[in-house]
């Protein structure tokens, strides 16, 4: 190749990198993907596989709890939450998302046969579906008209069923009991804050 064109070859893959193409000169698509909901205080971070929200989230946590490190590291963000998948805001599409986010965790051969569980729900900008009739969707959903031994035990529950209401989208995940215990609800300041009383 002569120099003049090794040179428009190094522009043009510079330039794909910069546009964000891979070497087959498609997008890419980035596996952290930040998204403005217009929503105050409130940022979503759309993540691709292999990562999962709730184990990802779970993991930045415990980093952040762990005694030995007392250095706060971050400024701005208030509390984690995950969201394993998300919806609009009707009651079909409810009942379709509570089937794929729970069955991992109440329906499987796999999972514990009587779990006790509760449910969270955080609404911010949301008129859509009214607050009971959710919950009671979720419950429905997760007992299967006593199919299944699991109950609803709000306060020494084994399963914490996050559902995040805002504008015309829902979100549902399920973390275990030491989301509100150990860590604080996700609440980076308040974990800061424990460290330094146990120090």
């Amino acid at each position: 190749m002569s120099v003049e064109d090794k040179i428009k070859l190094e522009l043009s893959e510079l330039k794909d990198k910069r546009d964000g193409l891979d070497e087959n000169g498609e997008k890419k698509k980035e596996i952290l993907q930040f998204i403005d909901l217009n929503c105050e205080c409130v940022i979503f971070c759309k993540t691709r596989k292999p990562i999962e929200p709730e184990k990802f989230v779970e993991r930045i946590i415990k980093d952040l709890a762990d005694p030995s490190n007392t250095e706060k590291r971050t400024r701005y963000i208030q509390k984690l939450t995950p969201i394993t998948y998300s919806c609009s805001s009707s009651m079909e599409q409810l009942i379709k998302l509570a089937e794929r986010v729970l069955a991992p965790h109440f329906h499987n051969e796999g999972c514990q046969k009587n779990v006790k569980f509760a449910v969270e729900l955080t609404r911010r900008n949301f008129n859509a579906l009214e607050r009971p009739d959710i919950i009671n969707q979720i419950v429905r959903s997760v007992v299967r008209d006593g199919s299944y031994g699991h109950c609803v035990d709000l306060k020494n529950y084994d399963k914490l069923i996050l559902v995040e209401c805002f504008k015309s989208n829902i979100g549902m995940s399920v973390v275990d009991s030491d989301y509100s215990t150990k860590y604080k609800k996700y609440n980076l300041q308040q974990i800061y804050e424990n460290k330094l009383k146990e120090q």
